[in-house]
């Protein structure tokens, strides 16, 4: 089997296919058009982000029988059409859950001991201490929406922690002995924090809106290492002015499938993104909850056990 590699990757995932039989190209320079007008020459393709794979390329891909996405989730991949033509659909969400679960307790434990805040206030000389009285984790409800791989790396790692874990998601009898599932409305009326861990889908798309953040009964804390469409920004700096929403820990925005750097260098910031960059009760990292050292050989290794098992 002939396999395209377009995004690089650890090494580990080139070497082990190499040493299966597997007869791996790369190409990380063509374009989209370039990479499908050749796409037909093989059986197995291998991506992460670079562009979409739509039905006009699934089309010309007549040999493919699968693709492979080192991360998480397949939403830049047409997944109802791939699957109808037969191509097996292979993502690696437990490569990178135990970083996006450690990434999500950072930004939170972070938020509530304001420690972006202070350190910077101690670089430009100033000691305020009693500005800079934390809150503590324990006694809190944690929300969790969508409890697959990542919210259920994040409800474990809160073990450590005398709070209660409530999570909401889509199928049933998802609960474990980290956490009880619940209606959205109980979610809504108990928690203190909301942990975001859905994939992108229509369903999630724009969810967090003003209707959503209304229908939480307390002031509550918001953290997102999920997707950005999920979070309407304009809606969420009304909650931030109003104090429904005290602070968020945001790792992923709705600006930033656009070049996210030229929003900066033309001018052209969004009003909402103004307010959360000069607000201290936000916390924002470049979509990197699940980028780390270990989740990329994690990522990677995942992909060549799931292509061993369904091909070798």
């Amino acid at each position: 089997m002939k396999i395209l590699h377009i995004d690089s990757n650890h090494p580990l995932l080139l070497n082990q296919l190499n040493d299966l039989g597997f007869t791996n190209h790369e190409d990380y320079t063509s374009s989209k058009a370039e990479i499908q007008q050749k796409i037909h020459e093989y059986d197995g393709f291998i991506i992460r982000s670079r562009f979409s794979i739509d039905a006009a390329f699934l089309d010309a891909a007549t040999n493919l029988k699968f693709i492979g996405r080192v991360g998480a989730g397949l939403e830049n991949i047409d997944c109802t059409y791939a699957e109808n033509k037969g191509v097996t659909l292979i993502a690696a969400p437990e490569g990178n859950r135990n970083a996006v679960g450690e990434h999500s307790l950072a930004m939170l434990l972070s938020l509530f001991n304001k420690l972006n805040k202070a350190d910077t206030e101690v670089r430009q000389g100033k000691w305020l201490r009693e500005d800079n009285r934390g809150l503590e984790l324990d006694g809190k409800t944690i929300g969790l929406i969508g409890y697959g791989n990542m919210g259920k790396a994040f409800a474990k790692k809160l073990r450590g922690f005398d709070v209660t874990v409530l999570c909401h998601d889509l199928k049933p009898n998802l609960g474990d002995e980290n956490a009880t599932q619940v209606s959205l409305s109980e979610l809504q009326e108990k928690a203190d924090v909301l942990s975001l861990h859905t994939p992108e889908t229509s369903s999630t798309i724009n969810m967090v809106n003003s209707d959503l953040i209304n229908g939480f009964k307390k002031p509550f804390w918001l953290i997102n290492t999920a997707r950005g469409k999920s979070v309407v920004t304009s809606d969420l700096v009304l909650a931030l002015k109003s104090k429904k929403i005290l602070g968020a820990g945001l790792d992923v925005l709705e600006y930033e499938k656009a070049s996210f750097e030229n929003l900066f260098s033309d001018n052209n910031l969004p009003k909402a993104f103004q307010y959360l960059i000069q607000s201290k009760n936000i916390l924002l990292s470049p979509h990197v909850a699940g980028w780390t050292i270990e989740s990329k050989e994690k990522l990677a290794q995942t992909i060549v056990d799931k292509i061993k098992a369904k091909f070798y």
